[in-house]
């Protein structure tokens, strides 16, 4: 039961100071200081739509916007879920 815990622990450290390692830079909200880049970014987003850019994209590109589309949805969805402590709808009390 030692070795089977010790093999555990083993592999658990490692991938878990990798996660700390990705999460302390991804899942933190922006500072001050990104902001400008953030405005720029949604400029860049506006300035294509309108002289019509993303006609332009490849299917590689077309296809990371989609899932990186989905991949948002999916959290909003998740996040709806956990509000509202129920997958199907709001529990209305009458």
């Amino acid at each position: 039961m030692a070795a089977i815990l010790r093999g555990i622990s083993n592999t658990v450290k490692p991938n878990l100071a990798i996660f700390v390692k990705y999460a302390k830079v991804e899942l933190t909200p922006p500072s001050p200081k990104d902001i400008p880049a953030i405005t720029g970014g949604i400029k860049n987003i506006l300035s294509a739509a309108k002289t019509g850019k993303w006609k332009t994209i490849t299917v590689r590109e077309a296809w990371l916007n989609t899932l990186v589309t989905m991949e948002v949805l999916c959290w909003f969805y998740v996040g709806e879920c956990i509000g509202k402590r129920s997958i199907v709808g709001y529990k209305v009390e009458v």
